[in-house]
C-alpha cells in the first residue's frame, strides 16, 4: 500500500467528516499559494542533490578603456600597396556562392567595398590583411 492511500485510511479514522474537509480546503489553499506562510515541500533539491543554481555575475567596470583600432582607410591601403607592388590589389574572385559576400557589404574597419571582401567562416577584408602583414601584425 502507498503511503498516501496509508495517509488518507489514517484521516478517515482520526477525523469526522467536518474536520476532513477543513484539512482538505486548507490543502487547497496551500496548492493555490492563497496562504504565503505555509509551502508544499520542494523535493528537487533531494533528487538532484547536485543541481547548481546558476547565476550570471555581473559585469566587473573595465579598469583600463578598451583598445582602439586605428581608423583606416582602404582607399589610402590600395594605393599604399599599388605603390610598393607596382601594381594594383585585384579584387576577390570568388567561384563557390556559399563563399560570396553580399552585394552593398563593406568592411566594418576600412570601409572597403564587397568586391575586396570575402568569406571564411567569418568576413574579412583583403585590405585590412595586407595591412597587418605590412605591419608584421600577423604572418
Amino acid at each position: 500500500m502507498k503511503k498516501t492511500a496509508r495517509f488518507v485510511i489514517w484521516i478517515s479514522s482520526k477525523f469526522t467528516r467536518q474536520e476532513i474537509e477543513q484539512i482538505i480546503q486548507g490543502l487547497l489553499d496551500v496548492l493555490a499559494n492563497r496562504n504565503p506562510e505555509v509551502k508544499p515541500k520542494d523535493d528537487f533539491k533531494e533528487k538532484h542533490p547536485h543541481y547548481r543554481n546558476f547565476f550570471v555575475d555581473a559585469n566587473p567596470p573595465l579598469k583600463t578603456p578598451p583598445k582602439t583600432r586605428p581608423k583606416l582607410d582602404w582607399r589610402k591601403l590600395l594605393s599604399a600597396y599599388e605603390e610598393k607592388k607596382g601594381h594594383p590589389l585585384k579584387a576577390v574572385n570568388t567561384k563557390d556562392p556559399k563563399t560570396k559576400v553580399p552585394k552593398g557589404s563593406i568592411c566594418k574597419i576600412c570601409g572597403a567595398p564587397a568586391q575586396y571582401l570575402y568569406f571564411n567562416g567569418e568576413v574579412n577584408c583583403l585590405s585590412i590583411i595586407l595591412y597587418l602583414i605590412r605591419r608584421k601584425i600577423i604572418s
